[in-house]
């Protein structure tokens, strides 16, 4: 008897094991049978780009096929279809595949107002993300919550995972360097998926709304923050791979820098060059690329630095090649060319103080630590998915 229910737990075990484990990582918009319900027989607005896809097609057309109503479409950054370069005015229209009106949320107006609410029931958010807080879809992110709560709409976020979502670095925003490029008080990569700041940002209150606003996150499935995940569009025009993505928490300071970071080029974040012979051995020339870099830095000049693309591995945030190009310039004012746009990056003037001081990168990065565990702890609070610790 005991041998009988012995072989039978050992076929059950058997069965168990070989049962295939589902671990396709299925997004927000992937899960129609999660929203669809939501937004039958109401007028809708989406606040979508390019990276807005749902299976085979754009979102857009998806859910007309499924017979909801979309009124409105609001663009971010880089416009609706997402091939604006970086920081172009991008202007209302008309999407000419569907018909529906574009408004722009990257020109005169960043908030939806009143009047582009108007008429609508809810609205929807999908954008993907790259995990840093002066990405600007995070900040369009937060203006569509204060809006939506302001005029009494529901927001529902479809989630996507975050490509840089496997740890927490970097100094947090200070109140006096709130901008387009920071607008919360979060570390530089801050560890979330959009779902999960959208959810912070309200459940904080970091809006200028007297009340919250009405969220629902569609969430991903099958989705850790451990998880390597490689965007399957670019999220930019300038963020062409994994790479560039990866490398974007880290080389970003140096748009305020005389070194490019390689606009103009096949490999935009993914090389470091600037005008002085001796910054490297690797040169390139970065030209006008139309709906990518139409004035680039050092336009049509030679370029010397390094090739990151040889790298063995690919760091996380790390101020080491800001560092070392910053310690090549005898004269500051000839590397560092914009000191406020560098502190709205960094949200804060400290980090150029310490660097002025000579502190490493080891004493900067100590100089965050307390602030980086409260904000764990905090973070904790909002975490849709398992943690990467």
């Amino acid at each position: 008897m005991l041998k009988f229910v012995g072989l039978i737990i050992l076929l059950i075990s058997s069965e168990l094991c070989t049962v295939p484990q589902n671990t396709e990582i299925i997004c927000g918009a992937d899960q129609p049978e999660n929203y669809l319900p939501l937004l039958k027989n109401k007028r809708v607005g989406l606040v979508v780009n390019h990276t807005s896809v749902a299976g085979d097609s754009h979102l857009v057309d998806f859910l007309l096929r499924k017979k909801i109503n979309v009124k409105k479409i609001f663009a971010p950054e880089h416009g609706f279809r997402g091939d604006a370069s970086a920081g172009a005015k991008i202007e209302d229209g008309v999407d000419e595949k569907t018909g529906i009106p574009v408004f722009s949320l990257y020109g005169k107006t960043r908030k939806p107002t009143a009047g582009l609410l108007k008429n609508l029931d809810i609205l929807v958010f999908d954008i993907q993300d790259v995990g840093c807080r002066f990405y600007t879809y995070i900040s369009t992110l937060h203006l569509v919550i204060e809006a939506c709560a302001e005029n009494d709409i529901p927001l529902l976020v479809l989630d996507r995972p975050n490509p840089n979502g496997d740890y927490v670095a970097g100094p947090i925003l200070k109140p006096g360097f709130l901008s387009f490029v920071g607008m919360d008080p979060i570390p530089i990569v801050h560890g979330l998926t959009v779902g999960e700041l959208a959810k912070m940002i309200n459940g904080e209150k970091w809006t200028k709304a007297k009340q919250n606003c009405k969220l629902k996150v569609v969430s991903v499935k099958n989705y850790k923050h451990s998880t390597k995940y490689e965007l399957p569009v670019k999220p930019s025009p300038n963020l062409p791979n994994y790479l560039a993505v990866r490398l974007y928490p880290s080389l970003c300071f140096f748009e305020a820098t005389s070194v490019s970071v390689g606009r103009g080029t096949d490999f935009p974040f993914q090389v470091l060059g600037g005008l002085k012979p001796g910054l490297g051995d690797f040169m390139f020339t970065p030209k006008s690329i139309p709906g990518v870099a139409v004035n680039p830095l050092n336009k049509g000049k030679l370029c010397y630095g390094i090739d990151l693309r040889k790298l063995d591995e690919i760091p996380k945030f790390t101020l080491k090649y800001f560092l070392e190009f910053y310690s090549q310039f005898a004269n500051e004012k000839e590397f560092l060319t914009r000191e406020d746009w560098l502190n709205k990056l960094a949200g804060t003037d400290g980090l150029i103080r310490q660097i002025r001081e000579g502190k490493s990168e080891k004493e900067i990065i100590k100089s965050w630590q307390a602030e980086l565990e409260k904000y764990k702890t905090l973070r904790k609070k909002y975490l849709l998915y398992p943690d990467f610790e």
